[in-house]
């Protein structure tokens, strides 16, 4: 059986400065694990019956609870990788901090975070479909505007 975990693809819009592009003032949310590789990834846990977007997991791992992230309508996407010889699927969906200065609070489970711009984020998340993930986002965001 498929080991099952959801998660939020988390950004913030800086304050854009007059010349740039309203993309060029979004960042993402990666959380690097204090375990295995110590790989970079969004907020995610594993998935329970009454997990919704934003759920438990999202607080136990970034310490941010439902009413600080606005969920993005129309974007859901669904990841497909072995994880220790088990078929993983990871469900994400797309929410913005409502105040972009809000702390970040980890668990355990991981040991730092950062907010990085798209090319950032994709150099941070080795894994090509986490890459493709991120740029998908981006340009829905973008297509938005």
């Amino acid at each position: 059986m498929a080991v099952r975990a959801c998660g939020l693809i988390i950004y913030r819009r800086l304050q854009p400065a007059p010349s740039s592009k309203v993309a060029d003032s979004i960042e993402y949310l990666l959380l690097q694990t204090s375990y295995g590789t110590h790989h970079w990834t969004p907020p995610k846990g594993d998935f329970c019956s009454d997990d919704t977007p934003g759920g438990r997991w999202c607080q136990e791992e970034a310490g941010l609870q439902a009413r600080q992230l606005t969920l993005v309508e129309g974007y859901k996407k669904e990841l497909h990788y072995p994880v220790r010889g088990k078929p993983k699927t990871v469900v994400y969906w797309l929410a913005e901090m409502k105040d972009c200065n809000t702390e970040i609070k980890l668990s355990e489970e991981h040991q730092a975070f950062q907010w990085l711009k798209l090319e950032d984020a994709c150099k941070f998340a080795e894994y090509e479909d986490m890459q493709a993930t991120l740029k998908e986002a981006h340009q829905f965001l973008c297509s938005r505007e």
